[in-house]
């Protein structure tokens, strides 16, 4: 399974677990749904904390599925589209515990979440332009705010946990030996108050944001879905499995 799930003392563990770099494909991505889903039905848990095996938080969607067929992108995208809504809709606060790369999907798994602590090697990037999509801006700029956002997506460009935590998008920087006992001492806070004044809490929180990220990332996604659908997505696929550059007949 490249997710897996664990329940101890009122928190709810979801562990990404596909190396060898945590990217996930159509499958995998209602699997990933439907985990956070349960777990925020199940009244013997108080708090989510999702974190990851291996070299680093999650680098996005399969884009070897993709390249090998392109229509994947609709089952893709619901699969995206339901795991960061799972999240963000989960009745219970869910906290992020990011380290090494969190790419693309990566984004939006901590941007959908309460609250992310990251690991002093953690680095933020959505590289969608390069790689023949869109998507995530929506939970991008949850975490980094809206200038921040048009940079990183116009350019690809990463940023380090310090200049996360400097912009106020993380609640914390941590060494990767500590990352997970520092996710899970918070988790342990928040699961040991009020169930019901959890519960409330987080359907408050959530009422009050100005935009709801599920439309946004739903207007989102149909850009993704035109851009996928031309021949300049096709060949960025191509080019990043192959691993040359892209060569692109119009840019105007």
């Amino acid at each position: 399974m490249a997710i897996d799930i664990e329940i101890s003392d009122g928190i709810g563990e979801v562990v990404i677990n596909n190396p060898p770099v945590n990217a996930l494909g159509s499958k995998a991505w209602f699997e990933f749904a439907e985990g956070v889903k349960k777990l925020g039905e199940n009244p013997d848990v108080n708090c989510v904390v999702i974190r990851a095996e291996g070299k680093g938080f999650q680098a996005g969607v399969d884009i070897k599925e993709l390249a090998e067929d392109g229509n994947k992108i609709l089952q893709v995208n619901r699969g995206c589209y339901e795991t960061f809504g799972n999240i963000y809709d989960c009745p219970i606060p869910v906290i992020s515990a990011v380290h090494g790369y969190c790419i693309g999907g990566g984004i939006g798994i901590s941007g959908a979440s309460d609250i992310v602590i990251a690991s002093e090697c953690a680095t933020f990037s959505l590289p969608e332009i390069d790689r023949g999509a869109l998507g995530a801006a929506t939970h991008l700029m949850r975490l980094f705010g809206m200038q921040k956002t048009r940079r990183m997506l116009y350019t690809g460009e990463a940023i380090d946990a310090q200049e996360a935590l400097r912009l106020g998008g993380i609640e914390s920087v941590v060494p990767k030996a500590k990352l997970r006992d520092e996710a899970m001492n918070l988790a342990r806070i928040i699961a040991d108050k009020s169930p019901k004044a959890l519960r409330l809490a987080k359907s408050s929180l959530n009422g009050i944001e100005l935009l709801d990220p599920k439309q946004s990332y739903k207007f989102e996604q149909g850009f993704t879905l035109e851009l996928y659908m031309s021949p300049d997505s096709q060949e960025a696929r191509d080019a990043f499995v192959e691993k040359r550059d892209a060569t692109f007949d119009d840019k105007s």
